[in-house]
């Protein structure tokens, strides 16, 4: 087989791989994961059924490609953004405002988790979720390590971050004005105050 007809044959594959995404993105933003069935994600392709077999087993994988390639765009930003700050100020500022930025621009993956917030619950244990848990809590000990942050539990720093991140993102999204700016400035004023009142090891 030819250079370029592999290409192509390649091409192909990614492109039915994000027509399934694309289309589980309306189809649980729509209907919800439980409504949902494999068969509604198939009809809002133009692929065949056989084809989605292809790519995933269930429903279930589907979701977790959505959440992982999300992951997936996010952590670079944020590890960036942490690793430039100079001060316990810029780190937290500095990793609110890139992931409520990404939030307001990618509002079609996080409809999905507002609609689906039962199953997002459970279905945090993505891999590359965790990997970008893993990474924030990797910086927030380098921090302390290095005197950016004070001497404080690295897990509940990351933990509180992730929830307090993830709950007012999905707050963010249900107003008439989505201002990443707004949840920005609340979250981090909420743990700059709450961050210099913690019992220090």
């Amino acid at each position: 087989m030819s250079d370029t007809a592999l290409g192509k044959r390649e091409q192909t594959k990614v492109a039915n791989r994000e027509a399934i995404l694309d289309a589980a993105r309306k189809v649980f933003a729509e209907q919800g994961f439980g409504a949902t069935t494999v068969r509604d994600i198939i009809r809002a392709t133009d692929l065949a059924s056989g084809t989605f077999y292809n790519y995933f087993k269930s429903k279930e994988e589907v979701f977790q490609a959505i959440q992982d390639e999300s992951a997936l765009r996010i952590r670079p930003r944020l590890r960036a953004e942490r690793i430039r700050a100079k001060s316990v100020e810029e780190f937290i500022a500095g990793t609110f405002r890139t992931f409520f930025e990404y939030v307001a621009s990618d509002r079609a993956t996080f409809a999905v988790a507002r609609k689906n917030s039962d199953i997002l619950r459970v279905r945090m244990d993505t891999p590359e979720t965790i990997a970008g848990f893993e990474e924030l809590r990797v910086d927030i000990q380098l921090a302390i390590d290095q005197g950016l942050l004070p001497r404080i539990d690295a897990d509940f720093l990351m933990a509180s971050m992730v929830g307090v991140a993830f709950e007012t993102g999905e707050r963010m999204l249900m107003r008439d004005r989505i201002d990443p700016k707004a949840a920005s400035d609340f979250a981090t004023a909420l743990f700059l105050g709450g961050i210099r009142a913690l019992p220090t090891s």
